[in-house]
């Protein structure tokens, strides 16, 4: 059970809400604030299109590998100490990216920022549910998702504006200063809670982190050396050995790091399943648009950054009308409308995208697959939360976090296969011709998330429900991926 440190008053709601919302838009806008500074880090630091990828990448991956430690960790030694201690080492990893003389030392920061995002992003939803009654949940997590859209909308124009004004190492700097004074308040005015106080699975820990990371070491090298090389080829059967070495370990273990057992529940494997897809579908397109902008119709970052707005601005507007609603009639309708607006406006725009189009050509698309960003963020995040029991929020939402960042990382590395191309940053129309057929992928991946919402539990059954006995048996995430 979750327990509050002894003679503790009650969660302030207000400095609650607010500190979570704080961190939730740091982690957030800094997976997307660097998508408008690629094609000037490319130039200025020699990088190619795999170590652009790397950029993005790194940050997630070490995200996605490290969310389900930091909430056990959190759990154990206080989430209030652990969301303070990830907001500090989210502001030192922005120094030295900004820092950083060459593409190496940026990556290696970028994969520090992700080891204060893994612990920022779950502890915050956990601090919210611990704040808020379940009646009054969905509404603030509608907050919550909101404050992401907006980090959503606002990167690439904050991205561009600095890089245009001052330089590229200024979307980093302006980390430090938030970090830290957010890190000395939540110190002085959160609450201190617990949850169950699990062991750390330090086997697992490994071989996940290495799994994950041969999977998209080997997505990432196709773009250099193509499909049949030896190096794409091992990679990737390694990845696939490991992970699922790690699946079997795990599902044997008495208090394993990854709840398979969480997957047996239909509401929580749904929400978890959809936010991989809207991830794959979202950060593929992210990366590809920002090229697409600069290097195919010729605008500065600024302009890149403000066109981007226009698309991703829209989900700030309706992720906290989408809360209450889903409280009210339901997530799956929403999940499944989300998903499809997503689909067809990448879609739209990968129909467009013809040498000569101007960005007027492409806007209804983009306007369209932000409204459904602003349904699903909210909805699925709330599928999560109400799917489980008070005492399980903390693992429920690091488990399902860990799903939607490798959704993203496996959306930038197949998409960027596709996009890769010796010509693209010569040639006007074969860029655009190679970003058209990669976009064409994001819709597919966010085509394949309205499918899987459709399994999600009819309203009468979202509520929470008992959690389910530590299963010690393996096969349980093929059974759930069939429930």
């Amino acid at each position: 059970m979750q327990s509050v440190e002894s003679g503790a008053l009650a969660p302030h709601k207000g400095w609650t809400l607010a500190l979570s919302s704080v961190g939730v838009f740091m982690a957030a806008l800094d997976a997307l604030v660097v998508t408008t500074a690629l094609p000037v880090l490319r130039t200025s630091l020699n990088a190619d299109v795999g170590d652009l990828e790397w950029t993005i990448n790194a940050y997630v991956l070490t995200f996605a590998c490290l969310l389900l430690p930091a909430a056990a960790l959190a759990d154990r030694f206080g989430r209030r100490r652990a969301f303070a201690a990830g907001l500090v080492i989210f502001a030192a990893a922005s120094a030295l990216a900004a820092l950083a003389p060459t593409v190496g030392v940026l990556i290696a920061a970028r994969a520090g920022e992700g080891l204060g995002a893994a612990v920022i992003m779950p502890i915050s939803l956990t601090l919210i549910s611990d704040a808020f009654p379940v009646e009054k949940r969905g509404a603030a997590i509608g907050m919550w998702g909101a404050v992401s859209g907006f980090a959503v909308a606002i990167g690439p124009v904050i991205g561009g504006a600095v890089v245009n004004g001052l330089s590229w190492h200024w979307i980093f700097w302006f980390n430090v200063p938030i970090g830290l004074v957010a890190g000395l308040l939540s110190l002085l005015r959160l609450t201190e809670s617990y949850g169950p106080r699990q062991p750390l699975d330090l086997p697992g820990l490994a071989l996940a982190c290495v799994g994950f990371f041969l999977l998209a070491w080997g997505l990432v090298r196709v773009s250099s050396v193509g499909w049949s090389s030896w190096q794409v080829i091992v990679s990737l059967v390694a990845g696939a050995v490991v992970v699922a070495v790690f699946l079997m370990v795990e599902g044997r273990r008495s208090r394993p790091m990854v709840r398979l057992d969480l997957f047996r529940n239909r509401a929580f494997n749904t929400a978890s399943w959809v936010t991989f897809f809207m991830y794959a579908g979202l950060f593929g397109a992210l990366f590809l648009m920002s090229q697409f902008l600069q290097s195919g119709l010729g605008d500065s970052p600024l302009r890149a950054g403000l066109h981007l707005l226009a698309w991703t601005a829209v989900s700030m507007f309706i992720a906290p009308v989408v809360g209450p609603l889903a409280d009210k009639y339901g997530n799956r309708p929403f999940m499944a409308l989300g998903m499809a607006l997503q689909a067809i406006g990448f879609g739209w725009v990968a129909l467009v995208a013809t040498p000569g189009v101007t960005f007027g050509g492409v806007l209804a698309g983009l306007l369209v697959a932000g409204v459904g960003i602003g349904i699903v963020f909210p909805t699925v995040a709330n599928g999560v939360m109400t799917s489980v029991g008070p005492e399980e929020t903390g693992i429920a939402s690091g488990t399902s976090a860990t799903l939607r960042e490798l959704g993203g990382v496996f959306g930038v590395a197949f998409t960027a296969t596709a996009f890769a191309h010796a010509g693209n940053y010569t040639s006007h129309q074969t860029l655009i011709t190679h970003f058209s057929h990669a976009l064409w992928l994001c819709a597919a991946f966010s085509a394949a998330g309205i499918f899987v919402s459709l399994a999600y539990p009819a309203h009468r059954a979202s509520a929470p429900v008992p959690p389910v006995p530590p299963a010690r048996t393996t096969g349980t995430t093929v059974a759930a991926a069939r429930d």
